[in-house]
């Protein structure tokens, strides 16, 4: 057999008839390359890792471990059971009632809108004017909202006294309150209306074109067309979003305390109640409290994350 015939590299006579074995331990510059651009990959991600370690697993770890210790650093149950006294359960209840009331009403008006600014025939304009201003408003919360609203529709507010003076409608004779269940909650539809139209526009603007004209080829009306093609197609991205928007209103606190203090019997306030240092303080208590806000919202983000990967199935 021929030298060159071997496998495993370059087979040459050497200076005195030694036969010398050349092998090419060199790697190719694609792959010295591929290793470099992984390194940067993990490098531009360790930030958010550090960020995430820092201040959501450590937190959420320590929340776990005081929700089973006492004030002495014993472990115990009673922290747990203690989430079953009425107030507590009544407090939860409430905050599920608001979350889900702004999550569907938000949904429905900022899956509407979305609609009409991708599918309809609204100047391009209007459409970038309302993504930005939807970006913006979606984290406009807490103190600054909450006397927005205040100035808006308190008792004092600018949209009360002009209904009251012009229109001879007072909405608080009405039985309007602002300090209320739907007080709080259409004080919530202004960031979850706004965050509704971010996450829902790429599934709306994801809708074929050609799948409309093929509809319409098959002689389908418009509204035959979003009741057998469009909806059943968004369903999945809108039952997420809702989930979403459940989680984002569930864990407020804010703007909420802002707004009503101590007024209203919701879980984020009562867990401020319990660590913030008054009479009422059981750090225990509002860390088995943290959990059950932790259990809630995690199981709604897990539904929005399910259903969102089904939903990526037909955007693709």
């Amino acid at each position: 057999m021929d030298h060159r015939d071997k496998p495993g590299g370059d087979d040459r006579q050497g200076f005195w008839g030694t036969q010398v074995t050349m092998t090419d331990t060199t790697a190719s510059p694609k792959a010295r390359g591929k290793k470099r651009a992984i390194s940067f990959e993990w490098l531009g991600v360790a930030p958010f890792i550090v960020f995430a370690i820092m201040f959501l697993i450590l937190p959420t770890l320590y929340l776990i471990g005081a929700a089973f210790v006492d004030q002495q650093g014993n472990f115990t149950l009673d922290n747990i059971w203690g989430l079953g006294t009425p107030q507590i359960v009544a407090a939860y209840w409430i905050s599920i009632r608001i979350s889900a009331a702004s999550a569907f009403i938000g949904a429905l008006i900022g899956f509407a809108m979305a609609l009409a600014l991708i599918r309809g025939r609204l100047p391009g304009g209007v459409r970038s004017t309302v993504m930005t201003f939807s970006g913006v408003a979606s984290n406009f919360a807490g103190v600054p909202l909450a006397f927005a609203f205040i100035s808006t529709l308190g008792r004092l507010g600018l949209v009360t006294i002009i209904l009251k003076t012009v229109f001879g409608f007072d909405i608080y004779k009405a039985g309007f309150n602002l300090l209320s269940f739907w007080g709080l909650t259409i004080t919530y539809l202004y960031f979850q209306i706004p965050l509704m139209i971010l996450i829902i526009a790429p599934a709306v603007d994801g809708l074929k074109k050609e799948w409309s004209e093929a509809a319409q080829t098959l002689g389908a009306s418009p509204w035959q067309f979003w009741r057998y093609v469009g909806l059943p197609i968004l369903w999945p991205s809108f039952l997420g979003t809702l989930s979403l928007l459940f989680a984002n209103a569930f864990g407020a606190i804010a703007t909420a305390y802002a707004l009503t203090g101590s007024s209203l019997n919701i879980v984020p306030i009562l867990l401020y109640a319990q660590i913030r240092g008054d009479a009422l303080q059981n750090p225990g208590l509002g860390a088995a409290l943290a959990l059950g806000m932790i259990v809630i919202t995690g199981f709604a983000n897990v539904i929005y994350l399910v259903i969102a990967s089904r939903a990526e199935r037909w955007m693709k």
